[in-house]
């Protein structure tokens, strides 16, 4: 059913340039002592474990239909955007941990020129990796490809204030400078993994598309209403990249079964070119039939062609 390319390849990037940043940062706290450098090499280890959960989500989102799947296995992609949301959380958590400690008991900060110039090179690498990611995320319409690339962005933004504040304590003598802008990395870190995690959450509880897709559906329903034509049952919900499409059709009972299919099969149509990887169900009844309107547990979307809402 999913017709993107394999997306597998660019999980295996940003495995590779978690590990280059992790080689740096790291090499940067232990070259300087920051407890702002380590936090940022912390949150480079949680891109890696959240990277390598993203190859498995996406090697298990691209594979095809089975019988025990009949819809497929996009909604896999929501698992792992949300347990990358978790785990940024757990980041921010323990960066927030080692900056109290560090902040009741500062130490200096030793050869910053050279701990800065590696987090830069670092930071760079990651803001490489997040255009990338995010490029195919939108364009192939991957949660777990957007939430990898929001995570490397906060990482280069995490990056540029430890950076700062490193310079800052450097320069001020402050020492407790550098665990206070480690602390308000974390909350900003936090706010990142907590939007993710919502968004994955959202999206396992079968949310509808679009607002501005429902409407161009809305569109096509309305030009074809008419002529004894009224639709009503608009239904949608979103499983990772799929999109799905139901609704009734009401036609006047005087028609012939090859008159009503050649309706929805020009309705389908339109439906899925306006909507991109989109799977359709239509149902056709009678309008004179008071069943056809009996569905009242359905949500029900004004066709303009007087459906009932």
């Amino acid at each position: 059913m999913d017709e993107r390319p394999p997306l597998r390849r660019y999980a295996v990037v940003s495995i590779a340039a978690a590990l280059a940043t992790i080689g740096l940062k790291g090499a940067a706290y232990l070259v300087t002592g920051s407890v702002g450098l380590l936090s940022d090499a912390l949150e480079s280890g949680v891109n890696l474990a959240a990277a390598i959960v993203a190859l498995i989500a996406l090697s298990a989102a691209a594979r095809p239909e089975d019988e025990d799947h009949r819809y497929g296995h996009s909604k896999a992609e929501y698992f792992s955007s949300g347990f990358e949301g978790a785990l940024i959380l757990l980041a921010s958590a323990s960066i927030i941990y080692a900056s109290m400690r560090r902040f009741l008991d500062p130490q200096p900060i030793e050869r910053i020129g050279i701990g800065a110039a590696i987090a830069i090179v670092a930071a760079l690498i990651n803001l490489f990796v997040a255009r990338l990611l995010f490029r195919a995320g939108r364009q192939h319409e991957s949660i777990t490809l957007e939430a990898d690339a929001h995570h490397l962005m906060s990482d280069v933004w995490t990056s540029a204030g430890v950076v700062l504040g490193v310079g800052a304590a450097a320069l001020t003598g402050w020492r407790r400078l550098d665990p206070i802008i480690a602390v308000l990395v974390a909350l900003n870190i936090m706010r990142t993994g907590t939007s993710i995690l919502r968004r994955s959450l959202m999206g396992l509880l079968d949310t509808a598309i679009p607002e501005e897709l429902q409407q161009k559906i809305s569109g096509i329903l309305a030009r074809h209403a008419g002529d004894g034509v009224r639709f009503h049952a608009l239904r949608t919900r979103q499983a990772g990249a799929w999109r799905f499409i139901d609704f009734h059709v009401l036609v006047p009972g005087n028609w012939s079964v090859q008159r009503g299919h050649d309706l929805l099969e020009r309705i389908e149509e339109e439906v899925r070119a306006a909507v991109p990887n989109s799977s359709v169900f239509t149902h056709l009844e009678p309008i004179e039939d008071p069943a056809s309107f009996a569905d009242v547990g359905l949500e029900r979307a004004d066709s303009g062609g007087g459906g009932e809402r």
